[in-house]
This record gives structure tokens, C-alpha cells and sequence, in this order.
């Protein structure tokens, strides 16, 4: 069985946002060499996610409305008592909650297998600075 890892930085210059990252997904799964397998691609930091979705401009500002519903930003200690801690970002630790850690995707005849529409994103809640997302394919 082949093992392949390789970690992906994004500096998001909003606090919140949205990145297809398809693409360098499946560069890695290219240079794994695994044609059946599977992938793993998790953020690896508390304030971010990564998810998989339709790549639509609509429905990313839909998700961005409903989780500032769900879990405004305050930077205030009142609200999230994460921020009495000297952090401003409670929120973005809850929308991390919502939105997961990480996804898998089966690797067939070395592409990914994906349903219709189906894309991986990474989710940032608290951007303007370097956050890594783990890639790591295992298979034949």
C-alpha cells in the first residue's frame, strides 16, 4: 500500500471565506501515484474546515449569512467567554463546529469520486494569517 502526504498553507485575506481547493487536491492525489485509495484533507487548525459542497456563489453566501446568524462575531468577552482568554475569534471556533474538520474521498482509477457537483473547500473564520491543511492518500 503507498502512503503520500503533503500540506497546503492558505493566508485568506478576509476574516471569513471560502476556497475551492479541488484543484491541488487532486494534484496530489497525481502525485501519490495511488489510482485506488482513499484521501483525507483536514484543516489543521481550530478556526477552519474543510468541507465538501456545490461551487456556487450563492449558496457560499448563503452559508456565510447563516453561520454569522448562528455564531456572530463579537470580539467582546460578553458573548463567547473564549474571548476572556485574550482571543477575539470565539465564534469562529463554533463555526468550525459546524461546518467539520475534515472530509475523505475514494480515489478511483487515480481520480477523485466525486458525486455531481461535489467539490472540497476550505472554510476560514479567522483569516489574514498562514493556516495548513493536511492531504493524506493511502490505496494501491
Amino acid at each position: 500500500m503507498k502512503s503520500y502526504r503533503e500540506h497546503l498553507t492558505f493566508n485568506i485575506p478576509k476574516r471569513m471565506d471560502f476556497l475551492n481547493i479541488t484543484p491541488q487536491v487532486e494534484a496530489a492525489v497525481k502525485k501519490s501515484g495511488v489510482q485506488e485509495g482513499l484521501v483525507l484533507v483536514n484543516a489543521m487548525h481550530i478556526t477552519a474546515s474543510v468541507f465538501i459542497n456545490d461551487d456556487e456563489r450563492g449558496l457560499h453566501e448563503d452559508y456565510k449569512r447563516w453561520l454569522e446568524q448562528l455564531a456572530p462575531f463579537d470580539p467582546s468577552p460578553d458573548r463567547y467567554q473564549h474571548n476572556r482568554t485574550g482571543e477575539d475569534n470565539g465564534d469562529a471556533h463554533h463555526k468550525r463546529q459546524i461546518m467539520g474538520r475534515e472530509v475523505v474521498v475514494a480515489i478511483t482509477e487515480g481520480r477523485l469520486d466525486f458525486g455531481p457537483w461535489e467539490q472540497i473547500f476550505y472554510g476560514e473564520f479567522d483569516g489574514r494569517r498562514p493556516k495548513r491543511v493536511l492531504v493524506k492518500i493511502i490505496g494501491e
